[in-house]
């Protein structure tokens, strides 16, 4: 696992723009304003393309990379066609198999199961509808936080609606594969739930 996994803190803003059909973002180290690591969808199909600017948007299959500025994938996310609930697969920086999400049959806000290799539910993303406050968890126990709502170091950074911070909170240890999990289900909330 990369090293950039390890940190707590991370600030995401999303590339906006008229007639963007690919999920696009950047991730900053709040601290200095650098960017540690991107989230690209390059190869989207033309079809796919045509469909993310209708009402099937929330259906159309991606294949996203992060990975860091130099070009090293660091992780790897995929889904199909998905017609009523989502189920995404994630990959490492080799694109092994590391776990994915399944989408939860009626949440209330979204909702959806991070699981292991072995399909095994590792903790559940939970959201309000109203916003964008997301909790990892799992047994009452908090792995992380999802949120629009940013006032340390580096807020300029964060000044639109389109970015949002992640926080990972000690409860993961260093190098564990659910910090991977977590990354790549951050870059899938809008994709998933809430377009």
């Amino acid at each position: 696992m990369h090293d950039v996994l390890n940190r707590n803190l991370y600030l995401v803003k999303e590339h906006v723009g008229m007639f963007k059909a690919a999920n696009n973002f950047d991730v900053y180290d709040p601290e200095s304003g650098e960017i540690i690591l991107e989230c690209r969808e390059d190869n989207l199909g033309t079809f796919t393309k045509m469909l993310r600017f209708t009402d099937y948007k929330r259906m159309t299959p991606f294949d996203i990379q992060i990975r860091t500025p130099s070009g090293e994938q660091v992780i790897r996310i995929s889904r199909g066609v998905s017609l009523f609930l989502s189920t995404v697969s994630v990959f490492d920086k080799n694109d092994n198999y590391i776990g994915g999400f399944k989408q939860k049959f009626f949440s209330i806000g979204g909702a959806f199961r991070v699981l292991g290799p072995d399909e095994g539910p590792l903790c559940e993303l939970k959201g309000k509808w109203t916003g964008w406050n997301f909790h990892f968890m799992k047994d009452d126990v908090e792995f992380a936080h999802v949120s629009k709502k940013w006032s340390g170091m580096g807020k300029e950074l964060f000044t639109s609606a389109d970015n949002y911070v992640l926080e990972m909170f000690d409860t993961i240890p260093q190098d564990n594969p659910l910090r991977q999990l977590i990354m790549a289900a951050v870059m899938c909330i809008d994709m998933v739930l809430k377009e």
